[in-house]
């Protein structure tokens, strides 16, 4: 399969678990009290003033694009299991490079309850990642030959 294929592949699986997985796990979060937006956030974010939710597919996509990318050289494992280091990778860059770079405090300020929010909002996403991506990977007229 190319590497073309694989990326597209990854970021529409990365852009279905940022829909599914990562929004399904801020319900729970929110149902339970702990998340106090709404999922599916329509707020607009700068710098372009597109909604929360269409950054986080964008976002999430191109995570996803890297993993479809990267998936070939990985060491074999489930790709679930895969997809829960990529999700613990996008936490640790949003503790550690995003926050940063918006003013925020790294980690966000090293309070255990943000912290495990970002880590079973990102684990869940990147499960999901790990789950949708080797369907898609199986339909391609490649991999069926």
């Amino acid at each position: 399969m190319t590497a073309p294929t694989r990326a597209l592949l990854g970021f529409a699986a990365a852009v279905l678990s940022v829909l599914t997985f990562h929004q399904g796990m801020w319900a729970l979060l929110h149902a339970a009290g702990i998340m106090p937006p709404a999922p599916y956030p329509t707020r607009p974010v700068p710098p372009l003033g597109v909604p929360l939710i269409a950054s986080l597919c964008f976002w999430g996509g191109l995570y996803g694009a890297a993993f479809g990318l990267a998936l070939p050289r990985l060491p074999r494992a489930p790709v679930w299991l895969l997809g829960l280091g990529l999700g613990m990778l996008a936490a640790a860059v949003g503790w550690f490079v995003v926050a940063p770079l918006k003013g925020q405090p790294v980690a966000g300020g090293f309070v255990p309850l943000r912290m495990l929010v970002s880590v079973l909002i990102n684990g869940a996403w990147g499960i999901g990642v790990g789950l949708i991506l080797p369907p898609l990977l199986a339909r391609t007229p490649a991999a069926r030959a």
